[in-house]
């Protein structure tokens, strides 16, 4: 059964990765729901109170990544290390390091909201989960730049 649990939603990663990549945030959103949905085992009751904190989460973390991390890295990279002057060097740490200190203070929130939902057993297993997925997402990366 804990097989069966498992090979699904790698099935599901595997056959939506075929498909036309034009929307990936909405795809892996949905392989993540499935996964984590196998992988604790939330009761109906549960899963009705968890996706919404849930996605108000992640749609926070993807805002705080990709619009303000993003560009940083992105700076960064264009401008290269060795030329960024100390003063602009800095600023773009403080900012990374401000988002960075946001992040933790997102994710302690989402352990507090969850905590009254599923339990602080689940919110372990969720970590996991979250774990699990992004190096199985990694690894299909891989795979595919492979081929």
């Amino acid at each position: 059964m804990k097989k069966l649990k498992t090979l699904l939603p790698l099935l599901l990663l595997f056959c939506l990765t075929g498909y036309a990549q034009k929307d990936k945030h909405e795809q892996i959103k949905a392989l993540k729901v499935s996964f984590f949905t196998s992988e604790l085992s939330l009761t109906p009751d549960e899963a009705a109170k968890f996706w919404p904190v849930y996605n108000a989460f992640d749609e926070k973390q993807f805002k705080i990544r990709h619009d303000r991390m993003r560009p940083l890295i992105a700076k960064i990279d264009q401008s290269g290390f060795d030329k960024m002057p100390e003063k602009e060097a800095a600023g773009c740490l403080d900012k990374l390091e401000a988002a960075d200190r946001e992040l933790f203070e997102l994710k302690a929130k989402l352990t507090d909201d969850l905590k009254p939902i599923i339990g602080s057993a689940k919110i372990l297993k969720l970590k996991k989960a979250e774990e699990d997925f992004k190096k199985k997402l990694i690894e299909q990366f891989r795979d595919k730049k492979k081929d």
